[in-house]
């Protein structure tokens, strides 16, 4: 279930005050302080994965301080992993410093003391979207996370990248899923935080076969989705490009509802479809646009797109709208 907040419906006096209890209740009591309370915007998203959960916030530059008594007050003795975009952010706890952060991860524990904060020389609103991660649930040992705190931790390459998309697309999608749905997300989002961080820590042979398959099978469907016009785009290049079997790959998406054929064969015929049903001018021919998601025939494309959404390309085209005019 995800609850959305915003600022807007609190009257401006009110709003800051609003949003420290927002703060306290969906990640833990902080002290809260910025330059201008009666000026302040913010608004929040919480939701529930089961194993872990996501907390969604964009508000305007301010500090906060978790102190001890804090901590004595309230504490769900996480990890708080926060995908930081936006306007910058800073965090110091256990005597580390991340400086400003924009486009990267950040991790720090609830559990101890800690100071964070935005710059806002410019005014920007911060965006951080936060997976809250029990203690107890991450399979790695506590002394080894605890030398990530408070570090930056790049969301651009690697299984960060990896993480960092998947938060994003959980943020964007996630309102639409069932409660079974929710708990599958959260039990991913689990396995490639661990994985993210056990990389950074040089000890991803570690993790269990179930955190390091999510890892891979996320970078086989970004590159299945970055390869999608190439004809040459099969289960056997996929394999050979990620250095495993073909039997491996099988075994991979065993657990999904479709096998990698048929999620290529799936996502090229959306794409052509969106292509189709972009409003505009009749420009490019049908056969364009299957060439350029990967189909060399065709007939063979045409079959597929009426088999797959119960129409012809053709029919598809004349059902998008109109092209709107200034």
């Amino acid at each position: 279930m995800r609850a959305a907040m915003s600022s807007a419906a609190v009257a401006p006096r009110d709003r800051f005050d609003w949003f420290t209890d927002v703060v306290a209740r969906s990640l833990a009591p902080t002290a809260l302080r910025c330059e201008d309370p009666g000026g302040f915007r913010a608004d929040a998203a919480v939701l529930d994965l089961g194993p872990v959960q996501v907390s969604t916030f964009a508000y305007a530059p301010l500090r906060s301080r978790r102190t001890p008594e804090l901590i004595r007050r309230g504490d769900p003795e996480q990890y708080q992993l926060a995908l930081v975009t936006g306007g910058p952010m800073w965090i110091a706890q256990e005597r580390a410093g991340s400086g400003p952060v924009s486009g990267d991860l950040l991790l720090w524990d609830t559990s101890h003391p800690y100071e964070a904060g935005a710059p806002g020389d410019d005014g920007a609103v911060v965006r951080a979207v936060v997976l809250q991660i029990p203690r107890t649930a991450l399979p790695l040992h506590p002394d080894r996370v605890d030398r990530l705190l408070a570090q930056r931790i790049p969301a651009g390459r690697g299984t960060g990248a990896v993480l960092a998309q998947f938060l994003g697309s959980v943020d964007a999608h996630a309102q639409g899923c069932g409660e079974r749905e929710l708990a599958h997300l959260g039990s991913a989002a689990l396995r490639l935080a661990a994985a993210c961080l056990a990389e950074r820590l040089d000890v991803y042979d570690d993790l269990p076969a179930e955190a390091r398959d999510e890892v891979l099978l996320r970078q086989i469907d970004a590159f299945i989705e970055h390869n999608l016009g190439d004809p040459e785009l099969t289960p056997g290049m996929v394999a050979a490009r990620h250095h495993i079997s073909l039997r491996r790959l099988h075994l991979l998406f065993q657990g999904r509802p479709e096998g990698v054929a048929a999620s290529i064969r799936r996502r090229r015929l959306e794409a052509c479809r969106a292509d189709l049903l972009r409003p505009g001018p009749a420009g490019r021919p049908i056969h364009a646009i299957a060439a350029r998601w990967g189909f060399t025939s065709a007939a063979v494309f045409s079959r597929a797109f009426r088999r797959a959404y119960g129409t012809s390309p053709s029919e598809c085209r004349r059902s998008a709208p109109p092209t709107r005019h200034p």
